[in-house]
């Protein structure tokens, strides 16, 4: 039995995949597991050589990821190829720190014992992606778990099932063993169930999920229930603080990248642009004009910056914000309301706490202005969220910048870049409602191998009884 995508353009199918149920998943996870001790005993350059061949399997795939993008979330062929160059090094960074999972020798007090802490790979890691940056999240909910020597289980997006099996494609023309590398595909209505029980699966010894808060709270309740460690990278509300001495310029370049990339369809959107009011109408026009000239069109003719949302869901939340901020007082300074999954890059000044584009994630092409008294006021209003994912400032004064960015509390913080920033080596993740855990690097080595105190007796023992 199978489901279908649609096209959120066109309704056409955009594809279909096999709808898996709950059922299932015990005998998956078994198949993983069994998998598990050769894989976690094959030597770390073995390891290396395997993924170095599925980063290069993936970017034989170029054609047909862009295609499966387009089709299924309506991206442009700039996101979709974005998307893949950073998976790529991804696989590679994965494949690198093979021979980096280290582990130490510690002085014991006690005479002739030798103690070491040392990293051990974990087992069964199930890794559940998302759907608007879908190979970028797919690769990196199981390459760096590979590259610890664990199995994995990939629980693709029901909204991108055809680009998230096209990682599995490439990862098993690479030569993992059987086993190792298993996907879920599932239809909407099961999601949950299936889910559930992977979770519950006692093979299954830790789980990473990207993806919203709320679905993330019921992921880490059903997991706490097993004593399961999770990695969550969730919701975010992104500021970015432009300070009375910022270079204007840069920081309306950087804000539209970061509000509109991929119809603001990242975690790490710009969500709310925060700007001292000494410089408030200066930005505001610039920035207006910025997103004025970012035009929205089928991602298919490949002639505008901005495609296609996903779903009608996405423009009627987008809609219902613009709405509320404009009974409220705000000024929308571009764009507008939306009648299709084309929405137009818009940008709505006067912002204040009593509106729910102030608080709410949107997920879509819309960015919040807001106007800060002074640099206390920003940081301030920086923190007046739930989230802490990613945020950014601008100043010409480095110092202060730094300064800024420390009393921020988010994950990640860029001082004159945008919000939107990511790379494979970097330690990737949030705090509050956007989850814990992170990503990327010898962070991840953390995320995904168990450490270990073994000890070696040289001496014959003395006790007391």
């Amino acid at each position: 039995m199978e489901f279908e995508r649609r096209n959120p353009l066109t309704g056409d199918v955009a594809s279909s995949a096999p709808a898996m149920g709950a059922g299932e998943m015990a005998a998956i996870a078994a198949r993983a597991a069994g998998a598990f001790p050769a894989w976690a005993a094959t030597g770390p350059n073995a390891r290396r050589a395997v993924l170095m061949k599925a980063a290069a399997a993936l970017e034989a795939r170029a054609d047909a990821f862009v295609e499966a993008m387009m089709n299924e979330i309506g991206a442009t062929k700039g996101w979709a190829l974005f998307n893949l160059g950073l998976a790529a090094s991804m696989v590679r960074e994965a494949a690198a720190i093979t021979t980096q999972i280290a582990g130490e020798v510690i002085p014991s007090d006690k005479p002739g014992c030798l103690a070491m802490a040392l990293r051990e790979p974990v087992g069964v890691i199930l890794g559940i992606a998302p759907w608007n940056a879908p190979i970028i999240l797919g690769v990196r909910a199981i390459a760096v778990p590979l590259a610890c020597g664990n199995a994995v289980i990939l629980k693709a997006s029901e909204t991108c099932p055809r680009t998230h099996a096209l990682i599995i494609e490439a990862f098993a023309e690479a030569g993992f063993p059987e086993g190792v590398v298993n996907v879920v595909t599932n239809a909407p209505a099961d999601a949950g169930e299936v889910v559930g029980a992977l979770i519950d699966a006692p093979e299954v010894k830790r789980i990473n999920f990207t993806g919203s808060t709320g679905v993330g709270r019921i992921i880490a309740r059903r997991a706490a229930e097993h004593l399961k460690p999770c990695l969550l990278e969730l919701g975010g509300k992104a500021p970015l603080v432009v300070l009375e001495d910022a270079d204007l310029d840069e920081a309306v370049k950087a804000a539209a990248f970061g509000a509109f990339m991929n119809q603001g369809q990242i975690c790490m959107s710009t969500e709310r642009i925060i700007v001292v009011e000494a410089v408030a109408d200066a930005f505001a026009q610039k920035f207006a004009a910025k997103a004025q000239s970012m035009a929205t069109g089928d991602p298919r003719e490949g002639k505008t910056p901005l495609g296609a949302v996903v779903d009608q869901k996405t423009v009627n939340h987008v809609n219902a914000l613009l709405d509320d901020a404009l009974a409220k007082g705000a000024k929308a300074l571009s764009g507008g309301r939306a009648d299709s999954v084309l929405m137009p890059a818009t940008v709505v000044d006067g912002v204040t706490s009593t509106m729910s584009l102030y608080s709410d994630e949107s997920f879509g092409p819309i960015v919040a202005v807001i106007r800060a008294k002074d640099e206390a006021d920003a940081i301030r209003l920086a923190n007046d969220t739930q989230y802490g994912l990613s945020a950014s400032v601008f100043t010409r004064d480095i110092a202060r910048g730094l300064k800024v960015a420390r009393q921020i509390n988010s994950g990640i913080c860029h001082v004159n870049g945008p919000t939107v920033h990511d790379e494979a080596q970097m330690p990737f993740g949030g705090v509050g409602a956007s989850g814990y855990g992170r990503f990327g690097g010898k962070a991840g080595i953390d995320s995904f191998t168990e450490l270990r105190w073994i000890t070696i007796d040289t001496l014959p023992g003395h006790f007391p009884i």
